[in-house]
């Protein structure tokens, strides 16, 4: 970037710098190996240089990203840096042939502009990519972002994160965002999924991306968990109190407090608090917290959990090493099917075919089903057809903060009440 540089102060022309990082990388390592994550990492960079013009450069970075430098040129603006953005991405993006196996990524792009820095350097080019990057990442899967000013400034003090969590938490900063979830056989709402977002005063929302590992660093994420718990159970009830019919909401549980002696004490009082029974609450567990945890304080806490009543969904499934023994000693109740299966899922039989053993495999163990991750109308119909019970993800709805689910479920079932009937009438 710096040479570039140099060669527009000469020329008077322009240059950009774009990142590109795949979505859910670790899904790729978890489920096919490093040597295959270093593969498709390989591959995608070959992609990206056919992608580009002779004189620009394409650099893996070993940080999981693959960094673009743009040869000088006299018209560069927006929208053309716009259009090269999806270019990577559509370059990227193609199915990927893994032996005997299809991959389907997703990636996000960061990227700035000489003009969008006063005193523009190669490290500062690169520095402001980064912070576009981050954002494109808090709004993915397959998210664009140029840089604009101020767009970084908390992220670029981390250690600003770890100071102000604590404070964050007492002023009632992290707030609860909800993704709805549907049923494919009726379209109703079916349960909410209870994510974290941090609304800070100065810098706006800021995604869990972000602040989970100060979170975890600082010693908070229990307290987190509280918090989190106590929004969603006074959004199911106040859900009640409005009219709607909302069976329950999901709630993520770390390991660290599944660790908790005193965990299904505290839900049980929560649970009476509100005068809400417990099948309205589902635990939300990592597939690779069980995948992992012998028979101690986690296997009891799951399992007196769901003696409870509460519901627990198995979350990522797919990604994790969980066997069939360890999800009947949990007391799993729900798989929910993680995003990498689900994509391109209505263009690939190998994706329906691993999603239609998973979904056998559930139906024959009892349990119910919900795939992550849908984004279109293909997806949504391919896994109905295929027989999954509920379905997730942006093509459904994003989170969103409380006051907007009202209107958003109203407007969805407006929709549903204005379906053709199927079928016809005689008189």
């Amino acid at each position: 970037m710096d040479g570039f540089l140099a060669e527009t102060r000469k020329t008077n022309q322009k240059t950009a710098c774009f990142l590109i990082e795949i979505d859910d990388f670790h899904a790729i390592h978890e489920r096919y190996g490093q040597q295959a994550a270093e593969d498709v990492m390989s591959l995608c960079a070959k992609r990206l240089q056919s992608a580009i013009r002779t004189r620009d450069q394409v650099i893996p970075l070993p940080i999981r990203q693959i960094g673009v430098a743009t040869a000088p040129v006299k018209h560069l603006n927006l929208e053309t840096c716009l259009q090269m953005a999806s270019r990577f991405q559509a370059a990227v993006e193609e199915p990927i042939a893994l032996d005997t196996t299809t991959i389907y990524l997703s990636v996000s792009v960061g990227f700035c502009m000489t003009t969008d820095i006063a005193s523009p350097s190669g490290k500062s080019l690169v520095d402001s990519a980064t912070l576009a990057l981050r954002e494109a990442l808090r709004h993915g899967p397959s998210a664009l972002r140029a840089y604009s000013q101020g767009m970084g400034d908390f992220q670029a003090c981390p250690h600003l994160l770890a100071d102000e969590i604590k404070k964050a938490l007492d002023a009632g900063q992290f707030q609860a965002w909800y993704q709805p979830q549907i049923s494919t056989d009726t379209g109703q709402v079916t349960g909410f999924e209870a994510l974290a977002r941090w609304m800070h005063p100065d810098h706006g929302m800021i995604a869990p991306i972000e602040f989970l590992p100060a979170i975890e660093a600082s010693g908070s994420i229990e307290r987190l968990g509280e918090v989190m718990l106590f929004q969603a159970l006074t959004a199911l009830s106040r859900w009640d109190q409005l009219g709607f019919n909302v069976p329950h909401i999901g709630v993520n549980f770390s390991s660290s407090e599944l660790q908790n002696p005193r965990l299904v004490e505290k839900i049980e009082w929560q649970l009476d608090r509100f005068e809400l029974k417990p099948d309205r609450l589902a635990v939300e567990i990592l597939e690779t917290v069980i995948g992992i945890s012998p028979k101690d304080m986690v296997t009891r806490n799951i399992s007196a959990l769901a003696t409870l009543g509460c519901l627990i969904d198995l979350d990522d499934f797919g990604t994790g090493h969980a066997s069939i023994s360890s999800i009947r000693r949990f007391a799993v109740q729900r798989l929910k099917i993680d995003r990498s299966f689900v994509l391109k899922i209505d263009q690939d039989p190998e994706q329906q075919r691993m999603v239609s053993a998973i979904l056998v495999m559930s139906e024959s163990l009892g349990l119910d089903s919900l795939a992550e991750g849908v984004e279109s109308a293909g997806e949504h119909a391919m896994l109905a057809q295929l027989g999954c019970r509920h379905v997730q993800g942006f093509g459904i709805g994003r989170p969103m903060p409380f006051d907007m689910t009202a209107d958003w479920m109203n407007a969805h079932l407006s929709k549903l009440s204005k379906a053709p009937t199927i079928g016809r009438h005689t008189g």
